[in-house]
Formats: C-alpha cells, sequence, structure tokens
C-alpha cells in the first residue's frame, strides 16, 4: 500500500515489473468544465492521485471514492513537499500497480515540472503519458475578452516564469523588454507577484510606460480578480488592489485593443477589483 512516509531508498528504485502507470493531467486553472474529456477520464479511472495545491476540490470530487488522494500541494512562501519525494510517491505506486494521476493545476508541461517527473519516470522504467491542460496564462486573459495574439496588435505570445531556482540567473527584463517590442509579442508572466517592482523597472527600459498591463489572479474560479492598468503602474497597481498569487501578468498591445474595444484611451485603463 502507498504510504506517505519517507522511503528507504528514495533515488534507486526497483525495476518497474507490475502493470501500474502514471498519467499527468493538467487539471488546467480551475474550473471543472476546461477539463479536456481525456483528463476527465483518467481522473475517474485513478487508483491514486497526488494532487497539487492550486487543483479545486470540483475537480478532485471526479475521482473514484475508492481512490487514494494524496496532497502534494506547493506554493510559494509556504511549507512545500519535496520533489524528489513527491516522484519517489509516484514510483512506488506504479510499482504496486496502480494508476497514478499526477493532477497538476493548469498544464503539465508549463511551468509544472512535469518534464522532470516524466524523465524521472521513465528512466525508472515506468510507462508514463501525459495530458495536457489550459494553462492560466491563455485561461487569465480569455477570461477578460483578450486574446494572446491579434493580427493588429501582436504576432505571437512569449510565457516566462518570474520564478528561478535558488541560485540561478533571474530573467533579462530589459532584454524581454526589447525583444517584445522589436517582434510584437503579448508577455505573459507566471509567478512574478513578488517581483513586481524590478519587473517593471526592467520592462520599462524597453516598452513604453504606457503599454498596456493586465493581473489576472484566481483565472476562471468564482473568486476570480483582475486590475488592468499601464505598465509604469504595475506595482503600485498590484498593491492598491491586493493582488497576490497565483495570478499571471499580462502586458502588450493586445490589451489595448481592449481598451478600444470598451471606449477606453490606454493611459486611463480602468482598474478592475474583485467584485
Amino acid at each position: 500500500m502507498l504510504s506517505t512516509a519517507h522511503p528507504h531508498h528514495p533515488h534507486h528504485p526497483h525495476p518497474t515489473d507490475t502493470h501500474g502507470r502514471c498519467t499527468l493531467v493538467g487539471a488546467g486553472p480551475g474550473d471543472p468544465e476546461l477539463l479536456t474529456l481525456k483528463a476527465v477520464r483518467a481522473i475517474e479511472s485513478a487508483t491514486v492521485l497526488l494532487v497539487d495545491d492550486l487543483v479545486s476540490e470540483a475537480i478532485i470530487a471526479l475521482a473514484p471514492r475508492k481512490a487514494r488522494v494524496v496532497r502534494v500541494g506547493k506554493r510559494g512562501g509556504c511549507k512545500s513537499t519535496p520533489q524528489a519525494f513527491i516522484e519517489t510517491l509516484m514510483l512506488m505506486a506504479v510499482h504496486e500497480g496502480e494508476h497514478v494521476v499526477r493532477l497538476k493545476g493548469g498544464d503539465p508541461f508549463i511551468f509544472g515540472r512535469g518534464g522532470e517527473e516524466a524523465e524521472h519516470l521513465r528512466a525508472a522504467g515506468a510507462a508514463v503519458e501525459v495530458v495536457n491542460g489550459i494553462t492560466a496564462g491563455l485561461a487569465g486573459p480569455t477570461a477578460l475578452g483578450v486574446p494572446l495574439t491579434h493580427r493588429d496588435h501582436a504576432q505571437g505570445v512569449l510565457f516566462i516564469t518570474g520564478h528561478v531556482r535558488p541560485g540561478g540567473p533571474c530573467p533579462d527584463w530589459a532584454l524581454l523588454a526589447h525583444t517584445a517590442q522589436q517582434a510584437r509579442l503579448t508577455l505573459v508572466i507566471y509567478m512574478g507577484m513578488s517581483g513586481a517592482r524590478p519587473l517593471q523597472e526592467g520592462l520599462l527600459q524597453g516598452l513604453s510606460a504606457d503599454t498596456p498591463v493586465a493581473v489576472i489572479q484566481h483565472a476562471s474560479l468564482p473568486q476570480q480578480r483582475h486590475a488592468t492598468a499601464t505598465l509604469d503602474q504595475l506595482a503600485d497597481t498590484i498593491a492598491h488592489e491586493g493582488l497576490g498569487s497565483p495570478s499571471v501578468i499580462v502586458v502588450g498591445e493586445v490589451l489595448r485593443g481592449l481598451a478600444a474595444l470598451h471606449g477606453q484611451s490606454a493611459r486611463n485603463l480602468t482598474r478592475h477589483p474583485a467584485a
């Protein structure tokens, strides 16, 4: 039986000799109606679910009653389950013949460490399948009626995280800003809330102060909140509106199109606190 106690040899699992398997499932931004049919089928057939913190209870409720649910959530500023331990739990359950569903918010392969988990499992001989989910960087703007690309405003989109591993290099926001300006890109920034001030300062080195920005928290959920502003007011707007994680920050001309649609000037984009 799967146990949440730390195993004795986490880095040397025995060869897989059962018919267990693992499915990495993207649970999307939170709204159960945004799950793919394939994701629903995987959840409904799971015998063990390892669930991230950002997966909504309504989605977890789709699992069979007899399935074991192990919460291995991670959230910035809180105590987190070590990644190596999560991977070991997955392998243990696969070795026991379970259908393990690793349930992740958004998409497993977009800032979800799904690539690392898939590599670990496959290296140990485990069968792995990946089911994509709608990432918050798409769901958030869509909830505002904003496309990420538009022939008149943006020819592409760049997803980037503001969170780096300890000791790793920080994003070069100035370089990204120049690239976005020259290539007409929309920037979608994950996990950037705690560093919003330096992010803003760096982007202002390559983008104009009146570049439209939006911050969307809890995308697709009933408690979704958002605020729109200009780039020079990004950090102040986040503080004023009390926005926090999980949020995505969207930067680019696609938001100017939204302002025009509503008869607003880009300089006077309105803020939208929680309803």
